[in-house]
């Protein structure tokens, strides 16, 4: 099995390479400018992402959830809260959902409190991460923190 590790900032908080892919960001050092050779563009407002390359993301109606990544369509579990398929990969979760273990054919490990993701590894015998998968890795992840970042938005307003 090919194992990719994923690297973060010296604070944690931060993706900066998957495997030997690095991320760039912006600025403020708060958005994700490049994934690898992948422009990632924003909407404008900047807080939604409105592609990864060339594989356009497009919303719901009320904008907040990904309907698709490219050609690909998203699904969601019956209640609308859990991505459940990107194109043709499925996605399973641990802890009654609270974190994601499968993304197709990549079973993602976390670290020892299961906060954030920081290994990836391939288990049908592809000997590299390719390019659809570096990029479905990083869509699901990145909706993923979105997600959390919002809910503790939200809860911390009180």
């Amino acid at each position: 099995m090919v194992t990719i590790d994923l690297h973060y900032d010296r604070w944690g908080s931060r993706l900066t390479r998957v495997g030997e892919t690095p991320l760039t960001y912006d600025r403020l050092g708060s958005r994700p400018r490049t994934l690898g050779n992948y422009a990632l563009e924003y909407d404008m407002l900047g807080s939604r992402l409105k592609s990864i390359g060339d594989a356009e993301i497009t919303y719901d109606r009320l904008g907040s959830r990904p309907c698709s990544l490219g050609t690909w369509p998203v699904e969601y579990d019956r209640l609308g809260s859990r991505m459940i398929r990107v194109g043709p990969y499925g996605l399973t979760y641990r802890l009654l959902g609270s974190r994601i273990h499968t993304i197709g054919p990549m079973r993602i490990h976390h670290d020892r409190l299961g906060s954030r993701p920081k290994r990836v590894e391939l288990t049908d015998g592809t000997a590299h991460l390719t390019d659809e998968l570096l990029i479905t890795l990083f869509f699901v992840l990145d909706h993923i923190r979105r997600a959390h970042e919002s809910r503790g938005n939200a809860g911390g307003n009180s």
